[in-house]
């Protein structure tokens, strides 16, 4: 077990990652924030909860312990911009969503400090998905990867009016097998109660375009939530519909059991 992440694994071929739902930050870090900053506003929040049932079907969770603001795991090593023309969130971010510092004036970290939180806390986290993926595939023949987010659901920075409410991402169709996005995509059909998409405004970051590789054996999905589905309110201090996330997370239990039952062809 170590700090920078918690992890438990699964008897399925199915990995849950969770890379923004921490809360820690770095030694020092806290005092050079702004007001603002301090507060986590671009948390994923409470995704353990809307996920609790998974380890109880066998699916292994994987979830970092420390804020996104320490350094972004869903981002590359290179820090390359997700999406051409947007505004980029950065691997070790000095801005929020709504374009405010997360710094106070002069405190941001340098170039040496963002390497050092990078093999501190990004590398460990990698190395521990990898390895787990691997372990799966060599027992299974093929492993899943859910890369697990929420997100307010207007941020006029970021993306124009309301995002839908479960936006899946496939990376354009290339992180996992043509099959097991059109039965995930089908289960969702049946979730009347929610609006979604595939490869909308979030087609995946960095943890589904890097793993998800089809050819190996290895699918990657990202399914990022509006938060509106969730939260009684999007702004601090963020409070939790514990009933409607009951029912989302009864929403997300057939999706995960739809990629539980796929099978790969030729198996």
């Amino acid at each position: 077990m170590t700090t920078v992440f918690s992890f438990t694994p699964g008897t399925l071929p199915i990995l849950i990652t969770i890379p923004h739902a921490g809360d820690r930050l770095a030694p020092g870090m806290e005092e050079r924030m702004t007001p603002r900053g301090r507060k986590l506003p671009d948390t994923d929040w409470y995704m353990e909860h809307l996920y609790a049932f998974a380890l109880s079907k066998g699916i292994g969770i994987l979830r970092a312990n420390f804020s996104r603001y320490v350094v972004d795991l869903n981002r590359g090593r290179d820090d390359a911009a997700l999406y051409a023309g947007r505004p980029s969130t950065g691997l070790v971010p000095l801005l929020g969503f709504d374009g405010q510092p997360i710094y106070q004036d002069g405190q941001e970290p340098d170039a040496d400090e963002i390497a050092a939180r990078t093999d501190q806390y990004w590398q460990p986290y990698h190395d521990a998905v990898q390895a787990e993926l691997t372990r799966l595939r060599e027992q299974f023949g093929w492993a899943i990867l859910w890369d697990a987010h929420s997100i307010c659901s207007e941020i006029p920075r970021l993306f124009e009016g309301r995002l839908p409410d479960l936006n899946f991402g496939t990376n354009s169709g290339a992180s996992c097998a043509p099959s097991l996005a059109e039965a995930l995509l089908a289960r969702a059909e049946t979730l009347t109660a929610y609006t979604h998409v595939r490869d909308g405004r979030f087609k995946g970051g960095y943890t589904t375009r890097h793993y998800g590789q089809p050819a190996d054996n290895i699918h990657a999905i990202q399914l990022e939530i509006a938060q509106s589905t969730y939260l009684a309110s999007e702004q601090d201090p963020w409070p939790i519909d514990l009933q409607a996330a009951a029912s989302l997370s009864a929403a997300i239990e057939p999706l995960l059991a739809t990629a539980a039952d796929w099978r790969p062809e030729g198996t």
